[in-house]
């Protein structure tokens, strides 16, 4: 993927429920593994929708687990089925896009959601209320605040092309022991 990650207009709570499972499956997973399981995800989360899904139980999550088209791993099921009854509840208690707008500070907001959701960090929070259009800080400037060089990363080693190999000196190196000795 390049450049940011496709924006939505949330038209219900179920998008929400959606939206933040991408970035409960993408963590610690290359987000092309999760966008290539997608729409088998989907499938097996009932297209998210949130009262489905916050009825799933143990043994629909232990299923789950077992099925090869999606990802399987159980904390991360398991959590979206918790987040799907943290979502609903919200929705019930005023409404979870009036949850979202009810502070408008930025850390405060992305603190509170990784208090209420699992499997949900920092680049999660982001990811999440980025794509559905919820005000965020500018990139560069929260990575830099998060300890994050994303621009780094990607500078010093490109997706897709081979390391560069160092020139030749026609030498060959030499290795030295821990007492500084050459073998």
């Amino acid at each position: 993927m390049e450049g940011p990650p496709p924006q939505i207009v949330a038209k219900s709570i179920d998008d929400y429920l959606e939206q933040l499972s991408k970035g409960v499956f993408q963590a610690g997973i290359s987000w092309r593994v999760v966008d290539s399981k997608w729409p088998s995800i989907r499938t097996a989360f009932h297209a998210f929708k949130v009262e489905r899904v916050a009825r799933m139980t143990d043994r629909d999550i232990d299923a789950l687990v077992k099925d090869e088209r999606v990802i399987r791993s159980r904390p991360k099921i398991a959590a979206i089925v918790h987040n799907a009854n943290e979502l609903l509840a919200l929705e019930r208690a005023g409404g979870f896009k009036k949850h979202l707008k009810s502070l408008p500070e930025y850390e405060a907001l992305a603190s509170d959601l990784k208090t209420r959701f699992k499997f949900v960090g920092d680049s999660g929070v982001y990811h999440f209320l980025w794509t559905v259009k919820h005000p965020v800080p500018d990139w560069r400037e929260w990575s830099r605040v998060h300890g994050k060089n994303w621009e780094a990363k990607v500078k010093a080693s490109p997706a897709g092309q081979p390391r560069a190999k160092r020139p030749s000196t026609g030498m060959r190196a030499t290795r030295r022991s821990p007492a500084g000795s050459t073998r």
